[in-house]
């Protein structure tokens, strides 16, 4: 079974994108930051991550940029998920790693969408 990490500050957005994924046959997993996520990482590398952009600890471009220097951080494919909808800011996330950006709220049909042209599904 394909894995997913969802990395949101908000537990009711990590809830509402578990439901969305695991309708999509993955297994998911949850981190509240990206310090949490990267440790998470290091011990099991997921197929996929949701990563949310403005988090304490360490922020979404942070940990994709140290997830892409660890062994085996190139692997998973990474949806960007942010309220930030700037033409800079999605491009700074596409430019450290990401491989798709959506803008938050987003629905099981914007998601399964994003899936599908990263070739998870």
């Amino acid at each position: 079974m394909r894995t997913c990490l969802i990395v949101d500050d908000s537990r009711v957005v990590r809830k509402v994108a578990s439901r969305i994924v695991r309708d999509l046959g993955f297994s998911v997993t949850e981190a509240g930051d990206g310090a949490e996520a990267l440790k998470m990482c290091r011990e099991s590398m997921p197929d996929a991550v949701i990563l949310d952009w403005n988090m304490p600890t360490m922020n979404g471009i942070d940990f994709l940029r140290a997830l892409r220097r660890e062994e085996g951080g190139k692997v998973p494919r990474v949806v960007f998920c942010s309220i930030e909808n700037d033409p800079e800011h999605i491009n700074e996330a596409l430019r450290s790693g990401a491989d798709e950006f959506i803008m938050k709220p987003f629905d099981a049909d914007i998601l399964e969408s994003k899936f599908a042209e990263v070739g998870l599904i």
